[in-house]
């Protein structure tokens, strides 16, 4: 039962991918929090029957296609590690809203623990070229919280009244900060009173999905 649990998890995954739907999207249109579809995609929690004929509903595909065909061995499936973390995807900031309130998180990546530092994690998405080719458009780039960095590092930083999150590399000169693009097609930006910027975190590796 565990292995079908897993079955119809990667299968809820697989679909909602074609679809081209987050997990907060899917979460939304079924009623559910989307740390909840995450729990579903990873098999460690299983959908009651009503709730799968919804997400079957909303992907428009059969029920059956959740699950394996009769006498068809269920194989090629990655176990879960028991020791595993889920690390929220940043998605668009609510105005005035804490980076890590729930309706700013857009999905969850599980990473085994020992394979990711202590801290408080969540990954964002590059956007853009201004950080290529150090850090590509559309990579997935693993942020741990911290209020500075040191300069030459890659933060995550938040501009536009806190709603809008971006990575570049600091630069301190003196007491002033300055956020400087790896793309030198790019400018730098000089954070004053009048252009205020506010590190939330460092970047600390990222991956991208062919």
């Amino acid at each position: 039962m565990k292995d079908v649990s897993k079955y119809v998890g990667m299968q809820i995954r697989k679909y909602r991918k074609m679809r081209n739907m987050t997990q907060k999207e899917l979460g939304q249109k079924i009623g559910v929090k989307h740390n909840t579809i995450s729990s579903y995609e990873s098999g460690i929690n299983e959908p009651e029957q009503n709730t799968l004929f919804a997400i079957a509903d909303v992907l428009g595909v059969s029920i059956n296609d959740l699950f394996p065909k009769q006498n068809e061995e269920i194989t090629n499936l990655i176990p879960v590690p028991r020791d595993v973390r889920p690390i929220p995807i940043l998605g668009e900031i609510a105005c005035g809203d804490p980076i890590w309130a729930e309706q700013n998180f857009e999905d969850y990546r599980y990473e085994v623990s020992e394979n990711v530092p202590s801290g408080r994690l969540y990954y964002l998405f590059a956007k853009g070229e201004s950080m290529a080719p150090t850090i590509p458009n559309g990579a997935l780039v693993l942020i741990r919280e911290q209020p500075t960095v040191e300069s030459g590092q890659i933060a995550a930083v938040l501009l536009n009244g806190d709603t809008e999150a971006t990575l570049k590399r600091v630069k301190w000169q003196g007491d002033i900060l300055i956020l400087i693009p790896d793309n030198p097609l790019y400018h730098p930006i000089v954070v004053t009173d009048e252009n205020p910027a506010r590190i939330i975190g460092r970047a600390i590796r990222y991956t991208i999905d062919l």
